[in-house]
């Protein structure tokens, strides 16, 4: 049984794949995940869908964990600093070389500032670098971008529309840091009794993500068309980049292989599902098509190297 949830696990490219090309074709199957809310509240599906992505975060997590940062809390700083210095750098330059509508724009410097996303952690595996020391680098970025990823959209966004970095920060609060501690303390109290749980937590996450991007192409599809060319190849040099400086700052750095694949990974990987709803909530659904389609490409880009990388094995500890 937990064999084929890890196989279902490690396709989660091709569920991404799959989904993106059924919201195309059938756009309404997928746009009720972004638009309808929980029946009888005023809670977002979109919303409560990432919460619960965190939550099993959350759940896979112990005080243990937090302390094995502690081993080489410099390469998890690294890691961290490199995706915060190095993305929204990139976004931000991409964005102003493409002539794209100031919502487009907004939306990839938006995406370009959120923490690393939990799929990184499958791609890892799959390019036999190191998991662990992945799972700790979207722990720490993940709670970093609480306060990072509203500031450094403001910072870089401002010449494009006026960004209410607090309300964003108490987004993040909400969808992010409460969850996570709340999945933390449920693994403290339950241990193994939510085992069973746990095992099937990575399936949800992919299946909410799925959703998410899905809901975004069907609700964006004609915009996507409109602005095809620009578009999808300043998204693709955004990751492609990001791909290839968190190797190169692993290399400068000194650290092994199996290190460099995994900052590699990191910081070539965004949780586009927090950006997509950071963007509908607090600006508009054309800024969430980036986020989107940014989902799709890091995940087609990370599969490719992952193939790669395979046949040399290279596994570090941290």
């Amino acid at each position: 049984m937990q064999s084929m949830l890890n196989r279902i696990s490690n396709l989660f490219w091709l569920w991404t794949i799959l989904g993106t090309a059924w919201a195309w074709s059938f756009p309404s199957h997928f746009t009720w995940f972004i638009t309808d809310r929980v029946l009888g509240t005023d809670i977002k599906l979109i919303s409560l869908g990432l919460g619960v992505i965190m939550l099993g975060m959350g759940l896979t997590l112990s005080v243990d964990d937090f302390r094995a940062v502690l081993l080489r809390p410099w390469v998890v700083g690294l890691g961290v600093a490199a995706q915060f210095l190095i993305m929204p750098l990139l976004g931000w330059a991409v964005a102003s070389l493409f002539d794209l509508p100031p919502m487009l724009k907004l939306g990839l410097i938006l995406v370009s500032c959120c923490p690393g996303g939990t799929a990184s952690n499958v791609i890892c595996y799959l390019a036999r670098a190191n998991v662990a020391l992945s799972v700790m680098m979207t722990m720490c970025s993940t709670l970093a971008a609480i306060v990072l990823t509203p500031l450094l959209t403001k910072i870089y966004a401002s010449a494009i529309l006026d960004v209410d970095a607090w309300a964003m920060f108490q987004s993040m609060v909400t969808i992010v840091l409460l969850p996570v501690i709340g999945g933390v303390m449920l693994n403290q109290l339950f241990g193994k009794k939510l085992d069973g749980i746990k095992k099937i937590s990575p399936i949800v996450s992919i299946l909410v993500i799925v959703l998410i991007v899905g809901g975004v192409v069907g609700a964006t599809k004609a915009n996507i068309i409109a602005h095809a060319g620009g578009l999808l190849v300043a998204i693709f040099i955004l990751h492609a980049l990001g791909f290839l400086l968190g190797y190169g700052a692993g290399w400068v750095t000194k650290l092994a292989e199996g290190d460099r694949r995994t900052l590699s990974i990191e910081v070539g990987m965004q949780n586009s599902g927090l950006g997509s709803a950071l963007a509908k909530q607090h600006f508009s659904l054309l800024a969430a098509t980036p986020c989107a389609i940014s989902a799709l490409y890091h995940c087609l880009i990370g599969s490719f190297l992952a193939a790669m990388w395979r046949v040399k094995p290279t596994i570090d500890k941290i």
